[in-house]
């Protein structure tokens, strides 16, 4: 249709962005807020900066830097905290100290200008790519299928490790695994929020959904839902209001997880209400 917002190649990309993000930010948000790892995954997200930098300076693509730097880094933790007795929090403070020095150091070395760095550290569905899009609906399939298939062992993973492990003999390889994909879902997102605000969209979309549901599976559908109405409505606001995507799209989220806490804080009134009538 002639006049039609989608005639625009980067209206469809930031809405299919939407989609993929909204898909992967829920499924692998919901795992890392039931595990509590929140703090893991913020060394995760700014450890990869090491692997864009070195991916500027080495010329190759500084999302495919980043997304090995952010596997690394996140066996890395399992590695200094588990064989090297080094204290989780420890361990992730050195790697995320690491990477961030690691990634200004090699954008400095790089000769010339860098260009869209600003991207990657706040947000840009503006630069989203075919390939970045590609990436993500990989990541979305991949995602979808694994946490299908594996649903029970992850659902007691998520909340009871020990019980896991009398369920399932390959509970160390699940983490493993699971881990790695988490690193990648985060990396895949930084166009999407930049590394100094992407954990923000993996971890509050499943705390929207919590504040109505602690079914796990709800948990995943909800925070998909809310994720893809915060990113598509910060987009347009960003869009228009010609402000950084990235902290719009958050913002967005935070005000969306305010207004949830409202509504159910007045359910619950009503509810005592009714129940004292």
């Amino acid at each position: 249709m002639e006049g039609s917002v989608f005639q625009y190649e980067f209206i469809i990309k930031g809405f299919l962005g939407a989609i993929f993000a909204s898909i992967t930010a829920g499924l692998a948000g919901t795992y890392i807020v039931s595990r509590k790892m929140v703090f893991l995954s913020g060394g995760i997200t700014h450890a990869s900066f090491g692997g864009i930098g070195i991916g500027y300076f080495s010329g190759i693509n500084p999302v495919v830097g980043a997304a090995i730097f952010g596997i690394l880094s996140a066996l890395g933790v399992e590695y200094l905290s588990v064989r090297q007795k080094i204290r989780e929090d420890s361990a992730i403070g050195i790697l995320w100290a690491f990477g961030m020095a690691t990634g200004i150091i090699f954008i400095y070395l790089t000769p010339g200008y860098t260009p869209n760095l600003m991207s990657y550290l706040f947000g840009s569905i503006l630069t989203v790519t075919n390939a970045d899009i590609i990436a993500l609906g990989v990541m979305s399939v991949i995602l979808l299928f694994y946490f299908t298939i594996f649903y029970r062992t992850i659902l007691y993973i998520s909340f009871d490790e020990v019980f896991a492990r009398t369920y399932s003999s390959h509970v160390n390889v699940f983490k493993y695994i699971t881990t790695s994909l988490m690193a990648l879902t985060i990396v895949l997102n930084i166009r999407m929020a930049g590394v100094v605000l992407v954990i923000s969209l993996l971890t509050i979309p499943p705390n929207i959904a919590m504040i109505f549901t602690r079914v796990y599976a709800k948990i995943v559908l909800w925070s998909i839902l809310a994720g893809f109405i915060g990113i598509t409505a910060g987009y347009t606001i960003s869009y228009f209001a010609g402000i950084p995507v990235g902290a719009t799209i958050i913002f967005t989220l935070v005000i969306i997880w305010i207004f949830a806490k409202i509504i159910s804080q007045t359910m619950r009134r009503d509810e005592k209400t009714v129940k004292l009538v």
